[in-house]
C-alpha cells in the first residue's frame, strides 16, 4: 500500500479530531475531484512500519476520536487488504476510537456477490468501519454545505446502526459546522 499524506487533528472527515490516512489509488477518476493526485496507485510513498507508529502516536492521544481512510479510495484492489489488516489492528488497540472510511464505491457496490470491487477482506473491512462515506463524487451535485463530502449523492452510513437495524442506517445531515 503507498500513501500521500497523515494529517493530524483533522475535523474535516469525520467527527471530533481525527487522524487521517490519505491513500494512494482510485480508479473513480470523479470530473472535479479535490485530490487527483491521489488517483495513480503507484504514487505517493510506501506504508511502512514507522508511518503506523505515526498513526498510532496520535491515536493514543485521548483528544483524537478516531481515524479516517481517505485518499484515492482505501477499499481501492491496491489497498483494501492492507487498509483492513491495519483497521483490525486499531480496532484491537483502540477499541474505543471511532474508524471512518471513505470510498467512490457504494455500500451496494461493496456487498453485492460476485462484483467488484468486492473481494476476500470486503466484508470484514466493513466491519470494522464505524461509519463509511459512499458514492462518487458528482461535480454537478457539489454541494459544500454538506458534512464530510463534497456532492449530494454521497452518503454518511452509520454501519454500527446498520448492522443492529438489517438495513442501512444514515448520519443525520446537519450543515458544516452545525451542533
Amino acid at each position: 500500500m503507498r500513501y500521500h499524506n497523515i494529517t493530524k487533528d483533522d475535523m474535516l472527515n469525520g467527527d471530533g479530531l481525527r487522524v487521517v490516512l490519505w491513500v494512494a489509488g482510485c480508479s473513480h477518476g470523479c470530473k472535479g475531484c479535490q485530490n487527483p493526485m491521489t488517483w495513480d496507485p503507484e504514487g505517493g510513498l510506501p506504508f511502512g512500519e514507522e508511518d503506523k507508529a505515526e498513526l498510532f502516536e496520535q491515536l493514543d492521544k485521548s483528544y483524537i476520536e478516531g481515524i479516517t481512510f481517505s485518499g484515492g479510495d482505501p477499499l481501492h484492489e491496491n489497498n483494501v487488504k492492507e487498509i483492513t489488516v491495519l483497521a483490525k489492528e486499531i480496532r484491537e488497540k483502540y477499541p474505543d476510537k471511532t474508524i471512518w472510511g471513505f470510498s467512490g464505491f457504494t455500500y451496494e457496490e461493496l456487498t453485492s456477490d460476485g462484483t467488484h470491487p468486492r473481494c476476500e477482506v470486503t466484508d470484514e473491512m466493513l466491519s470494522l468501519l464505524d461509519v463509511l462515506v459512499d458514492g462518487r463524487f458528482v461535480e454537478e451535485l457539489k454541494d459544500l454545505t454538506l458534512r464530510f463530502r463534497g456532492s449530494s449523492n454521497q452518503r454518511l452510513i452509520d454501519l454500527n446502526a446498520s448492522r443492529q437495524a438489517g438495513c442501512l442506517c444514515f448520519l443525520p445531515d446537519r450543515p458544516r459546522g452545525g451542533r
